[in-house]
């Protein structure tokens, strides 16, 4: 048992049966039951030992001999869920996940100007240790006061820093953008007016209070905001946080399709505490054909590396490359941000 209360099986197999292992303890059950009723239609059996025909074992060295014994290629671990799958395998069909060198930059981060803990300067310089093309800076609006969200005052003071820090570091790499996380309120509306997002290059909206409204309230107020054309990423759709408050409540399918709809992105947040959206949830975005950002709503430097728990997410919901923004060069990430919202000034 280890922190958090979670059962850790240690298993031990001898070289001969490693990847036999592998696959047996990294599929889940249906996967497994699968594998195991195409592999007797083929004479063959197989658990953690190996692959056996009859008595004779035939295979278990690797994952690779595994599946070719059933005539398929090997599939990411993250898929093996039997939701499709080792149909994709048998027709040539299985997807290209994302990966996180996939990435080019984070669009859903925080800096001392709200709630985080480094400066804006520390975290773009960290981002370009990380070979990032550009980094948004999207400290809190102002209804979160214990975030301590920026009025409007303040975000003028980021505003004029993040464009002084242009200025200095000229053409190095990353682009700082200008965001912000806005809150969206208990009507719909965004916590800060229309004059003032446009002056914005990126703006994330997300739910952060009043988590206990009925769900076609919640859905009410995420399709509102969704609508506001300033809106470019929903950030933690579902506002979860794991172990200590549940998905709110919402028709999925409408925020689909005003997402669709108004050509904005949804999070895949990848912060340990959120992995929001889900597996499940994102799988669907894509098949919708929404697009989908992953974020690591950093708080420090430190955690601009979470981003990847965020991709790892999004590989479980067969994300590819192509549905994601942040993976795209900074010429095509601009020219999305400006023509949902041509006012925009280009950063």
């Amino acid at each position: 048992m280890i922190e958090g209360g979670v059962q850790v099986d240690v298993r031990a197999v001898a070289r001969e049966s490693f990847g036999a292992a592998l696959q047996y303890f990294t599929g889940s059950k249906q996967h497994n039951i699968h594998l195991r009723t195409l592999a007797r239609r083929k004479g063959l059996k197989f658990n953690e030992y190996g692959v056996f025909r009859g008595r004779k074992r035939v295979g278990g060295k690797s994952e690779e001999e595994v599946y070719s014994l059933i005539n398929m290629p090997v599939m990411p671990p993250e898929i093996r869920e039997d939701r499709g799958e080792i149909e994709a395998a048998l027709s040539t069909r299985l997807p290209r996940l994302i990966e996180v060198k996939d990435l080019r930059g984070d669009l859903h981060t925080h800096s001392t100007y709200s709630d985080g803990k480094n400066t804006i300067e520390e975290m773009v310089e960290h981002a370009c240790e990380l070979g990032y093309e550009y980094i948004a800076l999207t400290d809190h609006s102002p209804s979160q006061r214990v975030a301590h969200g920026l009025d409007i005052d303040r975000l003028n003071k980021k505003i004029e820093e993040i464009e002084r820090l242009r200025k200095r570091r000229r053409d190095r790499a990353p682009r700082i953008l200008i965001g912000a996380e806005v809150d969206i309120l208990a009507n719909g509306a965004l916590d800060y007016p229309d004059e003032i997002l446009s002056r914005l290059d990126i703006v994330v909206a997300a739910v952060h209070s009043l988590f206990r409204h009925n769900k076609e309230e919640i859905t009410g107020r995420i399709v509102d905001a969704l609508a506001n054309p300033h809106v470019d990423i929903l950030a933690h759709p579902t506002s979860r946080l794991i172990g200590s408050r549940e998905a709110l409540e919402m028709d999925f399918d409408r925020v689909l399709e005003a997402a669709r709809k108004a050509n904005t992105a949804l999070e895949i947040n990848g912060s340990m505490y959120r992995l929001d959206l889900n597996d499940t949830m994102a799988r669907a975005a894509q098949e919708a054909g929404v697009l989908v950002e992953i974020g690591s709503d950093a708080h420090s430097t430190a955690q601009l590396d979470q981003i990847r728990y965020g991709v790892f997410q999004a590989r479980r919901g067969w994300i590819e490359a192509r549905s994601v923004v942040n993976t795209w060069p900074w010429a095509k990430l601009s020219h999305w941000l400006t023509q949902r919202r041509p006012a925009r000034r280009a950063a």
